[in-house]
């Protein structure tokens, strides 16, 4: 990344207060051009929950100060309970949030420096938050980037996938139980930072046992999630994500709902702003925004509506890895989405295990069965790709032996496909409920399999998320399973395989009991979007530019990191444990003295053929020191389930040098409701 000391204007920095309607001080990073208020700017917001002094302060100053040395004024506030602002944080995008969000736009239209024009960006809960609020429509905010987000908090978020409830769900919990339990900086708002401190812990809660008491469609997911009405966005949004990212399919659904002008860029990242962009190519996304900047919240015209609306990196074939630095392949485009160009190929099953062309397959109403062990699902991966740890699906072979499998012969000719397989099945099950995991794998010439896509369905919700209803043991359905979003090519000489199994844990939750499936593959098929090459149309997209980005601030590393990723099988006791260790090591801010410390330790395990041991265990703790100043925390939360119930058990521990000043258990048992 080339570093960016001279900008057109010079950077103002301040650290200030926004006071909310209530009282309730909400405390803000600026920067802004020194001149600015005589010649005002407009101003770029991100709202986020993540500690705007500390934990996001290296990412901030690179981006906001590049913004404000470019004629605007970036801005980062803490969501109310986070950071250094008052108050308390109960659960994530409350209408409180959004309510303060607004008042924040209101704001920051009314300062001296700004223009009055604002626009939202944010990657992950900024992403979120930037379409709802888009979606209450407050006059001054007038454009939006969206960056690995999603417009449906029930169908595509961290939480569920097709109905299933996600291993994911119980990570990100833990990450915010841990958030939710930091201190303000003493620095900033005095000797009112220990009872802002005692209050947070007080008053946070366990959102673990909140998330589970809603395992279907209900109004607590549908609040926030804008889909339910595309059409109360009316300002520009521009839609980012990337392959290895959970929410690659929303930009799909933002083009196609929304009918404000709109883009779409897609890379080869996990979840991560495009200019850090892991796995690469990284892209110069400071510059891409400042023409989308210019274009809507000063009324330049810079060329970036003139290019297609949706860009998307056709990614070629790789063995499989849990890591990659690069993703080999080209940026492709499509001027509109849905694209009239695509092409969608039907692709029979069979019995013997193929994968044919429609017209080369028959109507067959053989049958094959098929009960995976819970061990499918130990090289999956995480349903999000947070930040390029080894935490992509490994070789698909090891998933294999547990599943049905179908392929195709090998390809005589490259094949392109861009946009959302999806698989129909036509099937049976001994129970009532039970789940299936497809998985779309290109097969090499070596037989090395790497993981496309893939799709989960609980099959209780075959025809709603908001109603699901028990399968009824032997009776037959036809059910649809959608799988992400991808841009792939297959060369000749690769084979395409389909994948079929009843569990993917610790991606997602297990059924309550194991199911036989009985499948009928000859009334089955893959759906692909072929995609002809347009060569002569690529050659003509501009080249993104080399990533840049403001100076860094210093930072002291004290204690490295480490990162481990195991899958451990002890035969003795049947018993078998995914690992995850990130440990973030102990680093100091050098210009605020902060030191910060952080390590996390998740543990998801089975015993062998008991549904009822599956467990998941995450431990969370960090420490912030300054001089004499030393607090710690120690949050730990495991949670179980039989057929009938999941249950929750937590801890919350926080000490003020060696003294713990607060502890907290917790000890739940949430029904189970069609899971």
């Amino acid at each position: 990344m080339r570093i960016v000391e001279d900008f057109p204007r010079a950077v103002h920095e301040e650290e200030t207060w926004i006071r909310m309607a209530d009282g309730t001080r909400l405390a803000a990073r600026i920067w802004r051009p020194v001149d600015a208020e005589q010649y005002p700017v407009p101003a770029i917001l991100e709202y986020l929950p993540y500690r705007k002094r500390d934990l996001t302060a290296e990412r901030d100053v690179q981006v906001h100060h590049y913004w404000a040395g470019h004629g605007y004024a970036g801005v980062r506030v803490d969501i109310r309970g986070t950071g250094e602002s008052e108050g308390v944080l109960t659960d994530e995008y409350l209408q409180q949030e959004l309510d303060d969000g607004v008042a924040i736009i209101e704001w920051l239209a009314a300062q001296p420096w700004c223009s009055g024009a604002v626009g939202m960006v944010g990657i992950s809960w900024g992403g979120f938050n930037g379409l709802q609020i888009a979606a209450m429509a407050p006059p001054q905010l007038k454009a939006v980037i969206t960056l690995c987000s999603t417009d449906d908090r029930y169908a595509d978020d961290v939480h569920h996938m097709g109905g299933c409830l996600l291993g994911d769900n119980l990570s990100w919990a833990s990450t915010m139980f841990d958030g939710n339990a930091c201190p303000p900086d003493p620095a900033l708002v005095g000797e009112r930072w220990r009872d802002m401190w005692l209050e947070r812990l007080e008053g946070s809660g366990l959102w673990l046992s909140k998330w589970l008491a809603h395992q279907r469609r209900d109004d607590y997911w549908k609040h926030g999630s804008v889909c339910e009405d595309f059409s109360a966005i009316q300002c520009p949004v521009y839609a980012i994500s990337g392959w290895a990212d959970g929410y690659c399919n929303a930009v799909f659904r933002l083009l196609a709902g929304l009918q404000v002008p709109r883009k779409g860029l897609i890379g080869p990242w996990a979840h991560k702003y495009p200019h850090l962009g892991e796995p690469g190519p990284a892209i110069g996304f400071l510059q891409e925004s400042l023409r989308w900047w210019d274009q809507w919240l000063k009324g330049k015209e810079s060329g970036i509506m003139d290019e297609p609306m949706l860009r998307v990196w056709m990614q070629e074939s790789v063995p499989p890895s849990a890591r990659y630095e690069v993703r080999p392949g080209r940026w492709v485009a499509e001027p509109e989405w849905p694209s009239p160009r695509l092409v969608e190929t039907s692709f029979r099953l069979t019995t013997g295990h193929d994968l044919l062309p429609e017209e080369a397959g028959e109507d067959d109403d053989t049958v094959l069965t098929l009960r995976s062990p819970l061990s499918v699902g130990l090289y999956a991966g995480k349903w999000c790709s947070y930040n390029a740890p080894p935490d992509l699906p490994h070789d698909q072979r090891d998933e294999d032996g547990g599943a049905l499998v179908f392929q195709t012969p090998r390809l005589d000719d490259p094949l392109e496909i861009c946009g959302q397989p999806v698989v129909e099945l036509e099937l049976e099950v001994d129970q009532p409920v039970a789940m299936v995991a497809v998985r779309l794998i290109d097969i090499a010439p070596d037989d090395k399999a790497t993981r496309i896509s893939y799709g989960l369905l609980n099959l209780t919700h075959r025809d709603s998320d908001e109603t699901p209803a028990p399968m009824v043991p032997g009776q037959r359905y036809r059910v649809r399973v959608d799988l992400k979003h991808i841009a792939q090519q297959f060369p000749a000489g690769h084979a395409i395989r389909l994948s079929l199994s009843t569990s993917y844990w610790p991606l997602a939750w297990p059924s309550p009991r194991p199911a036989t499936l009985t499948l009928c593959p000859g009334r089955s098929r893959l759906l692909l979007p072929m995609r002809p090459p347009q060569p002569e149309e690529e050659a003509r997209l501009p080249a993104f530019a080399e990533p840049e980005a403001a100076p860094p601030l210093a930072k002291t590393l004290l204690q490295p990191t480490q990162e481990r990723w195991q899958v451990i099988r002890d035969l003795a006791n049947d018993q078998t444990t995914l690992e995850v260790v990130n440990d973030e090591g102990r680093y100091r801010l050098d210009d605020i003295d902060l030191e910060i410390a952080a390590r996390v330790t998740e543990r998801y395990s089975y015993s062998y053929g008991s549904y009822d041991s599956i467990s998941g265990w995450t431990e969370w703790e960090r420490s912030f020191r300054r001089g004499d100043w030393q607090v710690r925390t120690l949050t730990r939360t495991r949670m179980t389930s039989d057929a009938e119930n999941f249950r929750i058990r937590a801890t919350l521990d926080a000490w003020e040098d060696d003294t713990r000043v607060y502890s907290q258990t917790w000890d739940e048992t949430i029904p189970r409701d069609l899971v």
